[in-house]
């Protein structure tokens, strides 16, 4: 798979504010990635926060989702130097940032992410460039992986403006549950405090012409599709876990 040409296609859909859709996987099996990856998203981030993935098991998982001409990404622990560097090295596509809190923070993890002159990233043969067969080819895609920074504390919400304002900002992405925690109201998505952050980071973000994204984590076709009402274009539909989950739960049937 192209992962320059796939990452162009995801920018042109969010630059259009047309849905592109993904899901989540914390699963550690290259099985399930496979299943993922051939389930019709656009991208599926590999969870290396609470999931219970390490990063050596990246490439197998990576492998198995470009099977069916999905983009991996990867949701960073942290976005470290180290942890961005052994993603993108893996060969992540681009990667989620978990609680933005600054602009200052998300220049820094966007820096960790791009080779030079973009940032400061190693350079190294890796996965990403078939250990130096492709690296010409892959410069460019080094220069500008997909970056998305997850808005989910008050903080956050309190520096919005500034953190919409820095360069090489592909999306934002709202992860609900953590933003309800920090406010007090976990996972009370029909309080009204809640309610008004969104609206209060989806008018920031129309305002600065930044994409937004939101998890769906009950999968739900109705929640996605009023999501995308709302104005939401870079959504996450579910996680494997809870599909399956779901799914195995005799009762439910």
């Amino acid at each position: 798979m192209n992962k320059l040409v796939k990452i162009g296609k995801i920018r042109d859909k969010l630059h259009r504010r047309v849905l592109t859709l993904g899901s989540w996987m914390q699963i550690p099996s290259s099985s399930v990635a496979e299943i993922m990856g051939a389930s019709g998203y656009d991208w599926v981030a590999i969870d290396l926060e609470h999931g219970a993935i390490s990063t050596h098991q990246l490439p197998d998982l990576f492998r198995a989702i470009e099977l069916g001409e999905t983009l991996p990404l990867v949701r960073l622990a942290e976005g470290s130097a180290q942890n961005c560097k052994a993603a993108l090295d893996a060969g992540a596509g681009g990667v989620i940032i978990p609680m933005v809190e600054s602009a200052g923070q998300l220049e820094l993890t966007r820096s960790n992410c791009c080779w030079p002159p973009s940032g400061s990233r190693g350079v190294a043969f890796s996965r990403a460039n078939l250990f130096g067969k492709h690296f010409n080819a892959y410069i460019q895609e080094a220069q500008s992986p997909l970056i998305v920074a997850m808005i989910e504390s008050i903080a956050g919400l309190e520096n919005i403006a500034e953190i919409l304002d820095v360069p090489g900002l592909d999306a934002i992405f709202i992860g609900p549950y953590d933003l309800s925690a920090s406010m007090g109201i976990m996972a009370q998505f029909d309080d009204a405090r809640f309610i008004e952050a969104l609206a209060k980071i989806t008018e920031a973000a129309r305002v600065k012409g930044i994409p937004i994204g939101i998890h769906v984590v009950e999968p739900s076709r109705e929640q996605v599709e009023s999501r995308i009402d709302e104005g939401y274009c870079f959504i996450a539909y579910s996680i494997d876990a809870v599909m399956l989950r779901l799914q195995a739960n005799y009762e439910s049937y």
